[in-house]
């Protein structure tokens, strides 16, 4: 299955400017999509890890 997060416009955005109001609007909306809990659950271990430092979750959140 084909995630768009990966090279979504909006993440990127956020990569570049993560406390713009678009950079916020986008961390905040990773909490409850699911494409995005998708995508986040099916990359491997140290990916997984590295996306979790990189946006913040603690060890008990899956976003």
């Amino acid at each position: 299955m084909a995630y768009n997060c990966e090279n979504c416009r909006f993440r990127a955005y956020h990569d570049r400017k993560s406390t713009s109001l678009l950079g916020r609007l986008w961390r905040w909306h990773i909490n409850f999509c699911p494409e995005w809990k998708a995508y986040f659950t099916s990359l491997p271990g140290e990916e997984k890890q590295r996306i979790r430092e990189m946006y913040n979750f603690n060890k008990y959140q899956t976003p």
